[in-house]
């Protein structure tokens, strides 16, 4: 049976928790924080689930929407909510949107209906589920070398989950969010912008140095190019010396 937790009666005997992982040093265990994501199907097309974030709804970006499914629009719905709070800031949600989601086990495929929350700028890549479907469904996580989860009452089908730090992220995703204050085209794809990214990335060099934003220019050299063919620019159809006759003798004279 479950022990209540808030009975203060229990405290007779203490021991160690037993720990699966090496013990971090003191002061850095920062360093090793881990989140866990599983591949599953929708539309035919494999696509990560962020699934124990600790967020209490589930979400997904709006521009990550825009890259893997063209039409996603069309099946929004409207939030009574525009505002989602994060631990560190606000989010501006756009509506939600039902995705029939497919968890493959070579015993029998999973079949999960949750509702997402579009965001216009969280920084997941992929679709994070929110704490009420793991309750819902009966999600539940077992912690060991591996980490694994079962989904309702059947406990022996385990679907293993992978494990990746959350302090490491897509170089291409860094790079967007560096410049999610520029303003691109309207004329851009959701297809070209990708592309369009991965060619600053490229040449980064060229507009930053090591790990400084990348829109600051490298160096404070400008490069000026003046039109010396026809027709000129005004400045240059000015005359070369002062139309005063006594002011242009007396420039001549050092120039000789």
């Amino acid at each position: 049976m479950p022990e209540d937790t808030a009975n203060k009666n229990l405290f007779k005997h203490t021991q160690d928790a037993q720990t699966f992982l090496v013990t971090p040093i003191k002061g850095m265990a920062y360093i090793h924080g881990t989140a866990t994501k599983m591949t599953f199907f929708i539309d035919n097309s494999q696509q990560p689930l962020i699934i124990d974030s600790g967020a209490h709804f589930s979400i997904v970006a709006k521009d990550y929407l825009e890259r893997q499914f063209p039409n996603w629009e069309k099946k929004l719905f409207p939030t009574k909510e525009k505002d989602f709070k994060s631990a560190s800031r606000k989010m501006k949600s756009i509506g939600t949107i039902i995705k029939e989601i497919i968890i493959p086990h070579r015993k029998g495929n999973i079949r999960l209906n949750p509702e997402f929350v579009v965001l216009e700028d969280p920084h997941i890549q992929g679709f994070l589920l929110g704490t009420y479907y793991h309750r819902m469904y009966g999600i539940d996580i077992y912690n060991n070398k591996k980490r694994n989860i079962t989904i309702g009452t059947n406990k022996e089908n385990k679907f293993l989950l992978d494990i990746y730090q959350m302090s490491t992220h897509d170089p291409l995703e860094k790079l967007l969010n560096e410049l999610r204050e520029g303003q691109f085209s309207t004329n851009l794809t959701t297809r070209q912008k990708p592309i369009l990214l991965k060619m600053l990335r490229k040449n980064r060099p060229a507009f930053a140095i090591g790990e400084e934003p990348l829109v600051k220019i490298r160096g404070n050299d400008i490069e000026l190019y003046l039109n010396v063919e026809r027709p000129y620019p005004i400045m240059l159809r000015r005359s070369p010396y002062p139309e005063i006759l006594e002011t242009r003798n007396e420039i001549e004279k050092h120039i000789n």
